[in-house]
């Protein structure tokens, strides 16, 4: 019988789960996604590689969970950091800035690794993970559109430009990116 990490079952499995999540952005930061096993993962985070099936049937659906965990963390950093905000332009400013942040500690370069090799069932899935995501900042652009102080002609492409700029490298300070976003929209 296999030891059990935490005082209950859903504690335990919560804990494996964070184990093989730490795991696997490890490896594929080191070597490409379909190159790392799942056997390797669950040798990674310490676990058996039977042990892991209970958690996770394959490698795919960590990835689907890696990213439905990494989602709900970022959202709900940022309604924490949104919370009270009422001014567009401060929120805009507070969600450049968080996404910059984040972007140090989640794994959001991952994606685009993927797309030749998930499955198309598992790339709609992951495509929800960004909607949420684009969810947040199209909320706060129709916010200082109705406010009458941001210029925005198509909201889904300034969404895309927007996070284009977001994926500068670390030597851009989060307050540039942040002025150079609030210009895009028309914030002088």
């Amino acid at each position: 019988m296999p030891k059990i990490q935490g005082r209950t079952l859903t504690e335990h499995r919560a804990r494996v789960r964070r184990q093989v999540f730490e795991a696997f952005a490890e490896l594929v930061a080191d070597r490409p996604y379909d190159q790392v096993t799942l056997a390797e993962i669950a040798s990674a985070a310490g676990v058996s590689r039977t042990a892991i099936y209970n958690h996770f049937p394959d490698k795919e659906s960590i990835v689907l969970a890696f990213a439905a965990d990494e989602t709900d963390r970022y959202l709900e950093e940022l309604d924490d950091a949104l919370d009270g905000v009422e001014d567009p332009v401060a929120g805009l400013r507070i969600y450049v800035e968080h996404h910059l942040r984040m972007r140090q500690s989640l794994h959001f370069g991952l994606g685009p690794a993927l797309y030749g090799v998930l499955s198309a069932d598992s790339m709609v899935e992951i495509r929800k993970h960004v909607r949420l995501v684009e969810r947040a900042v199209r909320a706060l652009l129709h916010q200082g559109m109705a406010a009458g102080v941001f210029q925005v002609e198509d909201v889904d492409t300034t969404i895309a430009l927007i996070h284009a700029t977001l994926q500068v490298g670390p030597a851009v300070e989060a307050d540039a990116a942040a002025s150079f976003v609030l210009r895009a929209v028309g914030v002088r």
